[in-house]
């Protein structure tokens, strides 16, 4: 069992000897069968030269010096392309992943018989430290915003932000991976072919050398991530079928409020709570037929295709009132006009109606 560790760096030639001796310590605890792989983008620190005179007097640890290409996840994956591991893992070279997480890592790896082994700040026993309030909103909405445009992709996982794992090499089997950006993780998790995922706890620790490289690049690189991959995996297809049935919706809603008011006689506001629930029915019947179809339950028994009908009703429902509080907050406190406020509202509902119903109603059975 070869254990390969990818290290991507720039511009940490000071994290350079204390990360390689702490590595060291941490995996000499549970085998002595592995080796450290440095790719560094051509650091103008010289992080590069650093690790290559570590590496004359250490056979374990190899350098690669990428000169025509930059980033952190192709940077990983130009180390796997040359790992001799049937486990392969990455982590940074900041020391903010303790190196002492990957005996962790390994022991859980090869006692859980899992594929994928995962640094986790968001479960029991893990922490993200003394981050800044602004850091950890961003961190809780980058997560969010993936568990609902990409429900199918994170499978239960509570980290997928998580910058260190280990996998088995056969998850990258027949893969092509194609990462933009620094959260390599979801590549994997949305190509990778794997059965079963364990996170283990963690806290991040305090980067005390050099300067963090997140910025506005960066989060929007994440974007076109998580759009890409959406492409890619067929649920942007899925979410604009969502979008359509909502919109026909509109139709069903506006019709039978019509209908109770103008033909039934009934007071326009008791109307529009049958027209709102005539709605939700016509686009759970679609979203059944069409946007999930592949979850439909056109074979399940009475009980199932209730219960499913029900989530998605109150899911639906929660949604409705989520439009109606994001409009009074733009329109009452942020001062827009109550039109563009209810846009944001509906962008909002839409988003909340389609990522929960992904994950909950329509859920699939994890890989776990």
């Amino acid at each position: 069992m070869l254990f390969s560790l990818v290290v991507p760096t720039y511009n940490e030639r000071s994290n350079i000897l204390p990360l390689v001796r702490r590595v060291h310590a941490a995996l000499q605890e549970i085998t002595q069968d592995y080796e450290v792989i440095i790719v560094d983008d051509d650091s103008p620190d010289g992080t590069w030269q650093a690790a290559d005179e570590l590496s004359r007097d250490d056979s374990r640890l190899r350098v690669i010096r990428r000169t025509a290409e930059k980033g952190l996840a192709t940077a990983v994956i130009a180390g796997w392309n040359v790992a001799r591991g049937d486990f392969l893992g990455v982590m940074d070279a900041d020391l903010q992943h303790p190196p002492e997480i990957l005996s962790g890592l390994l022991r859980a790896t090869l006692e859980a018989h899992a594929d994928i082994a995962i640094a986790s700040r968001r479960i029991e026993g893990g922490a993200t430290g003394k981050w800044s309030v602004f850091r950890k909103v961003v961190s809780w909405g980058a997560t969010l915003f993936t568990a609902l445009v990409l429900p199918g992709v994170l499978k239960g996982v509570k980290d997928p932000m998580s910058g260190c794992f280990l996998i088995r090499r056969r998850v990258l089997e027949h893969t092509d991976l194609n990462p933009r950006g620094f959260k390599i993780l979801l590549e994997v998790l949305a190509k990778g072919s794997y059965e079963k995922v364990i996170e283990v706890p963690y806290v991040f620790e305090k980067r005390k050398e050099g300067k963090s490289k997140l910025g506005p690049r960066q989060y929007l690189d994440f974007l076109f991530h998580v759009y890409r991959l959406g492409m890619e995996t067929g649920q942007t297809a899925q979410f604009v079928r969502f979008c359509t049935v909502g919109f026909t919706g509109v139709f069903v809603n506006e019709g039978a409020l019509w209908f109770f008011t103008d033909i039934v006689g009934l007071y326009y506001l008791y109307s529009s709570v049958l027209a709102v629930e005539m709605a939700i029915v016509s686009n759970f019947l679609f979203n059944d037929f069409w946007t999930f179809r592949d979850r439909s339950l056109k074979k399940a028994g009475f009980a199932q295709a209730l219960r499913r009908f029900l989530q998605f009703n109150t899911i639906c429902g929660m949604g409705a009132l989520l439009n109606v509080a994001v409009l009074w907050l733009l329109t009452e406190q942020m001062g827009l006009h109550y039109l563009v406020s209810n846009l944001a509202g509906i962008g909002v509902a839409t988003l909340w109606n389609y990522g929960l119903n992904s994950n909950i109603t329509y859920r699939r059975h994890a890989r776990h």
